[in-house]
């Protein structure tokens, strides 16, 4: 294996103009190395599936500030607060993929996120659309996290392990605030009292 990498390396260092005569750190000959290593062994759907993903979580924020945007057309502050941090974390969601793409060499790709398509007639709608989408990301990082395992890429499984954890709480979270307002949110006095939380 270790004679396979510095073969690797070899080519890399010169389709890069090194010269291997040169006195190169062995730091930087280990992360070249490293960095080749991975590009050249990383599973293509497994790269294909991580930059959609990229996609999908901006997606996700957009559709979250579409809820934000329809619960402050009601003058509910809370919701759309709510909805605008969720949208927030989404965001942060994509970033954690494109980083973790360009820590391991691959090209990220930026696509075109689509728009929003739903409409909500009722303070309940948006809170149904959110859990529904919720659990529609969760099928996206299961199919990810199969492939990994498929490829047995280990590292992108530990990568992983957090959206999973995430998704479990965003399931939950999300179910939550269904079952709450279907509690008390007919009532205008129970549906302030849930804005103000």
């Amino acid at each position: 294996l270790q004679f396979k990498k510095l073969e690797i390396h070899k080519v890399f260092l010169r389709f890069l103009n090194f010269n291997l005569e040169q006195n190169l750190s062995p730091l930087i000959l280990a992360d070249l190395t490293d960095a080749c290593y991975m590009r050249y062994f990383m599973n293509n759907n497994i790269a294909k599936l991580l930059n959609e993903q990229i996609n999908k979580e901006l997606y996700s924020a957009y559709l979250y500030l579409d809820i934000a945007n329809y619960y402050d057309s009601l003058d509910l502050d809370g919701y759309a607060n709510y909805y605008m941090i969720q949208a927030q974390e989404e965001r942060d969601h994509a970033l954690l993929f494109m980083k973790y793409m360009q820590n391991n060499g691959l090209k990220v790709t930026l696509e075109a996120i689509g728009k929003p398509d739903k409409s909500f007639d009722s303070v309940l709608a948006p809170l149904e659309v959110a859990a529904e989408h919720e659990r529609y990301v969760t099928a996206l990082i299961n199919a990810i996290y199969h492939e990994a395992h498929e490829a047995k890429d280990y590292r992108t499984m530990k990568f992983l392990d957090w959206f999973v954890d995430e998704q479990m709480e965003e399931e939950e979270n999300a179910d939550k605030m269904i079952s709450r307002y279907k509690l008390f949110g007919d009532d205008p006095k129970g549906l302030y009292l849930l804005d103000q939380e």
